[in-house]
């Protein structure tokens, strides 16, 4: 019975058709060094990078944009391509999932007044910090993939 049941079961979580986001990757170089921009989540008080919704009619790193504009208050020259992806909850309940797609954002503005400020943190971090202080072991390895783009120029 055993034997029947793994030779059908897969580690491999399927997501919704359809359930896919996209999130920006905010970032600033200062002195030579890369820092990261974390916000809090409103669910769970965890620090992630702005992520959400792809809008209708637009495409996911202008969606990326859009949400580390509502969420972070921050804009900038965001990447067409994204630097990695990762899978997240969707759901309260942790039963449904989405695949969300990275987008770099070179920050160049930052607001002191956004449209989430009353519901979220935000954090600017050196890598080392931005490892530890994010819960998503996905989300560290996507920062340090991207500081490491970054060095090597590409």
């Amino acid at each position: 019975m055993l034997r029947g049941f793994l030779s059908n079961w897969s580690p491999k979580v399927e997501t919704t058709p359809g359930m896919r986001q996209s999130g920006a990757l905010p970032y600033s170089v200062i002195d030579g060094r890369v820092v990261f921009l974390l916000i809090t989540s409103r669910r769970t008080g965890r620090w992630i990078f702005p992520k959400g919704d792809i809008e209708p009619g637009m495409t996911p790193w202008e969606s990326a944009a859009v949400e580390a504009m509502e969420e972070a208050g921050v804009s900038g020259q965001i990447a067409v391509d994204p630097i990695g992806s990762y899978r997240s909850s969707a759901s309260v309940d942790g039963s449904s999932l989405v695949d969300v797609d990275l987008y770099p954002l070179r920050v160049e503005t930052q607001l002191d007044v956004w449209k989430e400020m009353d519901q979220r943190l935000r954090h600017w971090a050196v890598l080392p910090e931005a490892r530890r202080l994010l819960n998503d072991r996905a989300l560290s390895r996507i920062a340090v993939l991207l500081q490491a783009s970054l060095r090597s120029g590409s």
